[in-house]
């Protein structure tokens, strides 16, 4: 190897090595082998000085993370991957697959963290055995002829202690023999090495049997990895060169076509020779060199990058625009619905969740999302199509079909499930099995014992029942009870409450109000009863006036009747998140500093109602001429 005659890179602005024909940083680099992430594990991988956080979901889908908890910063490549979510080691916290965000918090088991604790995500694609991303790369991962017209195989990676910049350098005069003249028993034959094409971070050459050609190879697939051992046989190899850090790289090489099994032994044993007498020699030159300042890789805050879209007349934000893949009829008068993202990752969700869907014929309505843990591609809903409909269910049944592109909200969580009791009972009435499937998906992701109860007419009005039943002796069908063994069978599941078990009910307004009824009789905390109206039966008084003042705004407004707290807020520029806007989803909760609520809600329990210290601002009013919000 010849000493390298001129530096053709600059160093660029904070140390970072930068090649004059492009930026790294813009560029697609491998990160790891196909082979690094098998499934439940996670690969550290590093890319530029960034350490990264690899692992492979159960639906095949590469994530490519900040190697970092939220939390403490402690590295998620430590944590455990159990095929839908990356769970931290230090404090527990979980991420979803595909997006990044957290979905539990330990030390808040009863909350559903906010969307803005995201970690931050790279882009990635498998290519070539590779697994590929970038820092912010533009366009796609490159095409190589040769690779894409043969067999790839992958040869063993190589740490180097020297830039890649060098690295590329020397790989240019690297040789190595053709794959199917390694077992030929005889004298090493005369080869000869083509360089066929090199760019910043690879290269590509073709070594051919000199005895059987008077010129050097073209580089093109044609000859490449032939089986034959006759004179003129040549193998092409691609090395792609990862820039770690500043001082560090990987090697990593790749043959355009793959050997015979009965050879594969002996081609990975000589290139893994030959490239570490590259790696001394690399090495041996970059020890001579001045020390490279290391990449510092810069944090940044994960943006939402939610659409920029109208706001609905309400108030109500339709931030994602979703098509619908699949619509089928998963019951007697029940449609499923699959919804795909049109471009980018759905935002994170966690069991208990719904979106807001913006119907074409101008309504707003509020559906759970089923999934379970892992199933991050999609959200899947579940739609009743009510007899007293106003024209929401009728219209996703009648008008909505597949292909169909629709406004939705990001989903909202006011329904959380915890992960640290020791038992959980679900019941579900009718189509209420909704947000109940996806806590019942979750708990048995976690091995963690419950019991779903399905109340409903019939086998053929059960919902979703394939998922029903791969959850097994877990899922009891009720079917067909009319409402007065209804109201037994509740009772006997209530009946011996304990303070390391939870109820999660959702169902039609009677059966909630039984359960909670029978739950409160049976001597269960308010706090270990969780439930889910489907909507406000409450008769509204919104007859009275009264002042509602703003402790954080320094604003003081008057609610007139026939006008919500919520409505008038916004006429005065005061924004408030919202979704079902009926007192049944708790999206529009206010603090109350001072003053007597009128709690005309379903979502607040008898507890909370007690301590007048929250509100709904959509439904509920003031007993008070004056109520003080922490707004």
């Amino acid at each position: 190897m010849s000493p390298v005659a001129a530096d053709p890179f600059t160093m660029r602005k904070g140390g970072r090595m930068s090649p004059v024909a492009a930026d790294p940083f813009t560029m697609w680099h491998p990160v790891a082998s196909v082979h690094d992430v098998p499934y439940r594990h996670v690969y550290h991988g590093q890319l530029l000085g960034r350490e990264l956080a690899v692992w492979r979901a159960d639906d095949d889908f590469v994530n490519v993370w900040e190697n970092r908890c939220l939390h403490r910063g402690v590295r998620l490549s430590i944590g455990s991957n159990d095929g839908t979510e990356l769970r931290c080691q230090y404090h527990g916290w979980r991420y979803a697959n595909r997006s990044a965000g957290c979905t539990y918090i330990p030390a808040h088991p009863a909350d559903a963290p906010a969307r803005t604790i995201c970690n931050r995500t790279f882009p990635t694609v498998e290519r070539y055995g590779l697994v590929w991303s970038g820092e912010e790369p533009v366009g796609d991962p490159p095409m190589i002829d040769v690779l894409e017209a043969g067999t790839p195989f992958g040869l063993r990676n190589l740490p180097v202690n020297a830039s890649a910049e060098l690295a590329v350098l020397h790989l240019r005069d690297h040789r190595f023999l053709p794959s199917d003249r390694l077992g030929a028993g005889s004298a090493e034959p005369s080869v000869e090495m083509s360089v066929d094409s090199a760019d910043e971070y690879s290269v590509t050459l073709t070594a051919t049997d000199g005895a059987g050609r008077s010129s050097s190879g073209s580089g093109s697939s044609s000859g490449s990895g032939s089986s034959s051992s006759t004179p003129g046989s040549s193998s092409t190899a691609v090395f792609f060169v990862q820039p770690v850090d500043s001082g560090r790289c990987v090697i990593r090489g790749v043959l355009a076509e793959t050997p015979a099994a009965s050879e594969q032994t002996a081609v990975l044993r000589h290139h893994a020779v030959e490239l570490n007498r590259l790696v001394g020699a690399i090495e041996a030159e970059a020890a001579l060199l001045p020390a490279p300042e290391p990449m510092v890789p810069v944090l940044q805050q994960v943006p939402l990058n939610l659409a920029e879209v109208p706001e609905a007349p309400s108030g109500r934000q339709a931030a994602l625009r979703v098509q619908v893949r699949r619509k089928w009829e998963t019951a007697a008068g029940v449609a499923a619905f699959e919804l795909v993202p049109i471009t980018g990752v759905l935002p994170t969700f966690q069991p208990g969740a719904h979106i807001d869907v913006h119907l074409p014929n101008g309504l707003v309505r509020q559906y759970s999302i089923t999934n379970g843990p892992g199933e991050t591609s999609y959200y899947r809903l579940g739609v009743k199509l009510e007899p007293d409909s106003t024209g929401g269910s009728v219209c996703l049944h009648e008008t909505v079909r597949e292909g169909d592109v629709l406004a939705i909200s990001e989903p909202r969580n006011n329904f959380p499930l915890r992960r640290d009791s020791m038992r959980t009972i679900l019941l579900a009435g009718g189509i209420g099995i909704t947000p109940l499937l996806a806590m019942a998906q979750a708990l048995d992701r976690m091995s963690l014992p419950f019991e779903l109860h399905c109340f409903t007419q019939s086998a053929g009005h059960t919902a979703f029942t394939d998922v029903l039943d791969g959850l097994g002796d877990s899922v009891v069908r009720h079917l067909g009870l009319p409402p007065d063994e209804t109201v037994a069978e509740i009772r006997r599941l209530v009946a011996t409450p304990d303070e390391f078990t939870h109820l999660y009910v959702c169902g039609p307004g009677p059966m909630l109000e039984a359960a909670r009824r029978e739950a409160a009789a049976a001597g269960w905390p308010d706090d270990h009863v969780h439930f889910e109206y489907f909507k406000n039966t409450t008769e509204i008084d919104d007859s009275s006036t009264f002042e509602v003042a703003l402790a954080r705004s320094a604003l003081t407004v008057t609610v007139p009747s026939g006008s919500t707290i919520l409505e008038v807020l916004r006429e005065h520029g005061v924004p408030l998140p919202s979704s079902c806007e009926q007192g049944a989803c708790g999206t529009c909760v206010a603090t109350v500093l001072e003053g007597e609520p009128d709690h005309q809600d379903v979502y607040l329990n008898d507890s909370d109602h007690q301590a007048g210290d929250r509100i709904m601002t959509c439904v509920s009013r003031s007993l008070s001429d004056r109520l003080v919000l922490d707004l």
